[in-house]
């Protein structure tokens, strides 16, 4: 998902293949190894060492995870020293804030929708709001697919949407709680897809299907039941929350994308905030009411699994519940606070080569590409783009 969904979803920019997978492979591989130490030092060390085993590099994989989403959101506008920049203070704001969440408050988020989604997204949108570009119309007609983009775009579409169910029930407790997070997901996934085929069918005006709407909002099913994935949510109830999702995310892309530029100056290259943003507070909402009526009837002996604080008395559903909700509201400071006041001031420094307003979405900037001019070849066409 971390390497190959993530890559490839994001090459839908018929000018930016090359720093799409080859960024995310590089932001991805530092990610995994300095997560490993921050989450180390506040979950696994004992006696001088940090310990490390399968749980804390899937811990890892998720915080990367985040950070690739909040790459989603500045795609395209900042260099590799900027994104290793981002990724170093991300990665550590992310694992603060899951400390705090899992850990002190006790709150429930197998499959991240609050830790993962919710936190990557306004993390970078924050920092998109930050970095905005007033000139970018220079390099508007590079933002866009050509048919082969989209086509490559799809695999991983298609990765992140096969391996979702064990996305989210990678952490959860082996047995009933596991299986139930699996399906609870595909059931998700499915009525998310349906639900984007419909809606994008029905909103193009001509009845013809948008490919980014299915590249993305397919997966929005997979991020609403990230928290409430391994409670007894029902299939019925996953059902309906990846219809919901897929929809709202659909609408989002066709309707509110433009909006979030134009009167909030949030230049969002991936639309992270309708795929990870808007889904990942519905999850979030969803794991509150689902917190609320727990029972030991409901659950039997799994409830010590899913909510151990309610299992031992130490707290009602109800307080759960609360504890659920205060969990999203600290997640959304984390967020805002870290990608705006945080690193989006010092990813302004001119020294880190952010890449010009008319030069953005394009490879040749920082990679070799055969067949093609080096770009400062192109300095005359830039200057009639500018005087255009």
């Amino acid at each position: 998902m971390i390497f190959v969904g993530f890559g490839f979803l994001m090459v839908f920019l018929h000018r930016y293949g090359f720093s799409s997978v080859g960024f995310t492979f590089l932001v991805a591989t530092f990610t995994i190894q300095w997560a490993t130490l921050v989450q180390g030092f506040l979950h696994s060390f004992h006696g001088g060492h940090i310990h490390v085993g399968i749980e804390s590099l899937i811990n890892a994989d998720f915080c990367t995870g985040a950070v690739l989403i909040s790459f989603g959101a500045v795609l395209g506008k900042t260099g590799p020293a900027q994104l290793l920049l981002m990724a170093l203070w991300e990665a550590v704001l992310f694992s603060v804030n899951e400390f705090i969440l899992l850990s002190l408050l006790g709150v429930r988020d197998a499959g991240g929708s609050m830790t993962i989604h919710t936190f990557g997204a306004y993390f970078g949108l924050f920092l998109s709001r930050v970095l905005y570009r007033s000139q970018l119309e220079k390099s508007r007609q590079r933002q866009s697919s050509v048919y082969h983009s989209d086509l490559f775009a799809m695999i991983g579409t298609i990765f992140l949407w096969v391996f979702w169910p064990s996305f989210n029930s990678a952490p959860t407790a082996l047995g009933d709680g596991q299986h139930r997070t699996a399906l609870n997901t595909y059931y998700s996934l499915t009525a998310s897809t349906l639900s984007t085929f419909a809606l994008s069918a029905l909103v193009s005006g001509d009845g013809r299907l948008d490919m980014i709407h299915v590249q993305n909002a397919a997966l929005a099913g997979g991020v609403v039941v990230g928290t409430a994935s391994e409670m007894m949510l029902t299939p019925f109830g996953a059902l309906a929350a990846g219809f919901l999702a897929g929809t709202v995310s659909t609408l989002g892309y066709k309707f509110f994308t433009p909006v979030l530029e134009s009167r909030f100056k949030v230049q969002d290259t991936c639309g992270v905030h309708n795929l990870h943003g808007v889904p990942g507070l519905l999850g979030a909402i969803l794991g509150v009411l689902v917190a609320a009526l727990a029972t030991h009837e409901a659950y039997g002996d799994g409830l010590q699994d899913v909510f151990p604080l309610v299992a031992n008395g130490q707290r009602s559903a109800t307080s759960q519940a609360v504890y659920q909700l205060f969990g999203m509201f600290v997640t959304l400071v984390f967020a805002s606070v870290g990608g705006s006041l945080g690193v989006g001031l010092l990813l302004r420094l001119p020294f880190l080569d952010s890449p010009p307003d008319s030069q953005c979405f394009e490879d040749q900037i920082y990679w070799e590409v055969p067949g093609e001019q080096e770009p400062e070849a192109q300095g005359p066409l830039r200057a009639e783009e500018t005087d255009t």
